[in-house]
């Protein structure tokens, strides 16, 4: 067996994995990267498009936004239709804010080609990841590279490999606490080779269900129906996909939606769920290894790069000074931010969701939700809460002192 020795184990060669590596490098931190999936598949895994103005702003000052800034779509509003009219929620001008579309798969190739131009130490394709002694000082990671068995010593191991990912799963019984929610309902997403019919994302509320209009480039779209929780992807042909799509989306007077070929498709199921605490003994949870939110509001991947500039700088600081303070509140530092990201993203679901068939009571109230939101104050508070200022700044009382 191979024995090999690093600073810092990562599992997971997502964003926050990735992202994460980087960090510890340019602090002179080492790590080694482990993926149970190719590079291809990691490249091309479509999932999240929008970045928050905070998480540009950190990706910047980590050398990472070159590609970003020339190809990202930037945004300053949103469309809400209901009641078959439209709803301009510009929230730059009620916060100075405003976010990027760009696709989580994009980031994911600028970070792992800034990881190997920079030499790291990035292994995909290895499925047997095995996390040992995390109760120890000295953690090892048990794995196959390349076909040949493998023994890492480390000192710390950050588990940034998704909610089924092995990392959570090493840690014994009853050590974490867990909190879950599912939801009635789940998106049906399609990506599609066509053209925007709009520069902005719509944010659709109709009879027959929810359904979000985005975009991935000036020649790619996003889009996702909401469908009975459960349902089949081989229940939805591209003919029933778009017929199903112009039904909730069109609207008098708005420009119709430009069809294209389907390119994926998928059902994803909506959940809440959050790990208390975010660490146990030397490992380290972090992204959706750690949370996960309903994706209505976006905040998936800007709280996994949340979580893991809290988890750099705590490392810094241990490497620097041998101070753990930062890394022993890491939990602390993190958990206002997720909850208050899943509160929103909780609140966002109900507000945009049709409730099942024949709650004409709930159908009323949220009807009267949105024109709140639209149409008084209230709208500066969802801007702040949708832009990520809200945010931070719930992160910034409830950290540590």
């Amino acid at each position: 067996m191979k024995r090999l020795r690093t600073r810092v184990a990562i599992v997971g060669a997502g964003p926050g994995g990735l992202l994460l590596s980087h960090l510890l490098q340019r602090h002179g931190v080492d790590s080694i990267v482990l993926e149970r999936r190719s590079r291809e598949h990691v490249e091309r895994r479509v999932r999240a498009g929008l970045l928050e103005g905070g998480t540009v702003d950190f990706l910047r000052e980590a050398g990472l936004a070159d590609r970003l800034d020339r190809e990202g779509l930037v945004h300053e509003g949103f469309v809400f239709r209901f009641g078959s009219r439209a709803h301009r929620m510009p929230f730059t001008e009620l916060t100075g804010r405003t976010v990027h579309m760009y696709g989580q798969q994009e980031l994911v190739k600028d970070l792992i080609r800034a990881r190997t131009e920079a030499g790291a130490r990035l292994w995909f394709d290895v499925p047997d990841v095995e996390l040992r002694g995390l109760e120890t000082d000295t953690p090892t990671v048990r794995c196959t590279v390349a076909g040949e068995p493998v023994e890492i010593a480390c000192d710390f191991v950050a588990g940034c490999d998704g909610f089924h990912g092995v990392s959570r799963r090493s840690v014994p019984s009853g050590a974490l606490s867990t909190y879950e929610r599912a939801y009635p309902y789940a998106w049906l997403g399609v990506l599609a080779q066509a053209p925007p019919a709009a520069e902005e994302l719509i944010y659709a509320v109709h009879s027959r269900g929810f359904a979000l209009y985005s975009m991935r480039s000036p020649a790619v779209s996003r889009l996702y129906l909401q469908v009975e929780a459960g349902e089949r992807v081989e229940n939805w042909p591209d003919e029933r996909i778009w017929k199903e799509l112009h039904t909730r989306l069109d609207i008098d007077g708005a420009p119709e939606l430009t069809e294209g070929p389907i390119l994926e498709k998928s059902c994803v199921a909506l959940r809440g769920f959050v790990t208390e605490p975010m660490s146990h003994g030397r490992l380290f949870l972090a992204g959706d290894a750690a949370h996960i939110v309903p994706p209505t509001a976006a905040k998936g991947l800007n709280l996994a790069v949340a979580d893991v500039k809290v988890l750099a700088a705590a490392f810094r600081e241990f490497y620097a000074h041998g101070d753990r303070t930062a890394l022993d509140g890491y939990t602390a530092d993190c958990l206002p931010g997720v909850w208050q990201a899943l509160e929103f993203s909780d609140w966002m679901s109900g507000l945009l969701h049709r409730p099942p068939e024949g709650r004409v009571f709930d159908g009323r109230l949220q009807d009267a939700r949105l024109e709140a939101v639209v149409n008084s104050p209230a709208a500066r508070t969802f801007a702040e809460n949708y832009v990520g200022l809200a945010r931070e700044r719930t992160q910034a009382r409830g950290g540590r002192p």
